[in-house]
């Protein structure tokens, strides 16, 4: 399927204004993993600053949020496999979220189960994971939404599970006329809901996380189920609800 061309100028005539809270899923972990090598809460706070020195630099424009926030801007370090929106090697971070909880749980959903399916020799989780939902304000002028004309009459492109490229040369070219996030359909949801990308940190209103929630996750190789205490949620996500992408056939034949 050859690609559109998309200039930066036609983008930027495109570009309107976005603005609410966007929701994306982290391992519960990220702070937990380093009170068990500590006897007291100051050495933690001194060794998540020890482990901080050490990481890449933020770009100006991404210091100051919050490193939940932050840490997908990293750019020094290369990214080790592509994404939707961003290429693979030292380039530009993207910072990933959905419009709703369900939808961002949806996503971590499916790339868990990838994970199970592309390593065939890793024993199947017996446990549940634990996960928190943040929740990030954002505002911007400078949107581009993937899913309203003119840009819907490529969706089979910005919705392809499996070929990045496309939406790769899209995002370049966003960037080229100084656009901050694009908005674009989940492939993932079953029930469609929308994501977003974050391509500048400057389209966060605010550098703090704004909510969170905990969210626990059960991998059977019928699917997932995933369940939030407060609000409380339950959802299921069987493998046919991720049937277009043919990578997840091989979890049909694994044993229980």
């Amino acid at each position: 399927m050859s690609s559109p061309i998309w200039t930066p100028a036609a983008l930027a005539s495109e570009a309107r204004a976005y603005a609410g809270r966007v929701w994306r899923l982290v391992e519960a972990q990220h702070r937990v993993s380093t009170l068990k090598l500590v006897d007291t809460l100051d050495e933690q706070a001194l060794l998540e600053d020890l482990i901080e020195a050490t990481k890449p630099a933020l770009p100006p424009e991404a210091r100051g949020l919050d490193y939940l926030l932050a840490t997908p801007f990293r750019y020094d370090a290369p990214y080790p496999v592509g994404s939707r929106f961003r290429r693979a090697g030292r380039t530009a971070g993207v910072f990933y979220a959905a419009e709703t909880p369900a939808t961002a749980v949806a996503e971590m959903a499916f790339y868990r189960l990838l994970f199970f399916a592309e390593s065939p020799g890793t024993p199947w989780p017996r446990g549940v994971s634990d996960h928190t939902a943040l929740s990030a304000a954002v505002a911007t002028g400078q949107a581009l939404d993937l899913t309203q004309a003119p840009l819907d009459r490529d969706r089979a492109l910005w919705a392809h599970p499996r070929d990045y490229g496309p939406c790769q040369m899209l995002a370049e070219a966003a960037r080229a006329a100084d656009l901050a996030l694009l908005r674009y359909e989940s492939v993932r949801d079953p029930g469609r809901g929308a994501n977003v990308a974050v391509l500048d940190p400057r389209a966060f209103a605010s550098p703090a996380v704004q909510e969170r929630q905990t969210w626990r996750l059960r991998l059977a190789p019928t699917g997932v189920l995933a369940l939030c205490d407060f609000p409380e949620m339950r959802l299921a996500f069987p493998l046919a609800a991720f049937a277009a992408d043919p990578r997840l056939a091989p979890l049909a034949d694994r044993p229980d």
